[in-house]
């Protein structure tokens, strides 16, 4: 049997978008999720910025899905997060090579 991978998905997006973003993943049937406030800074039109006047309040959104749903899911966050302006955000998809539930000691996808 060929066994499917799975993607780690994490969208790093402004606070005011995240509610918007949460339930059009749930819409679809990507709910399942974990959420944090962050502060950040970095490129704004090509250059990085640093210095305090510059960071931002952002929320990541972290999702593990098969591999066949990470451009669907990636798709919805881009749809309901963007605004045009510079601070929209960042997604990052990366493999996610082993999963183990603690409760059962239970591994794979």
């Amino acid at each position: 049997m060929d066994e499917q991978g799975m993607k780690m998905i994490w969208a790093v997006i402004r606070p005011e978008v995240v509610d918007t973003v949460v339930k059009a993943l749930s819409r679809e049937g990507f709910g399942a999720m974990t959420r944090f406030d962050v502060w950040g800074r970095g490129k704004q039109n090509g250059v990085l910025v640093s210095g305090q006047s510059y960071d931002m309040p952002k929320t990541v959104l972290m999702s593990v899905v098969m591999d066949a749903d990470a451009d669907e899911v990636v798709r919805i966050i881009e749809d309901n997060a963007r605004t045009g302006s510079i601070g929209d955000g960042r997604i990052f998809v990366t493999p996610v090579l082993q999963a183990h539930t603690i409760r059962t000691g239970e591994s794979g996808p």
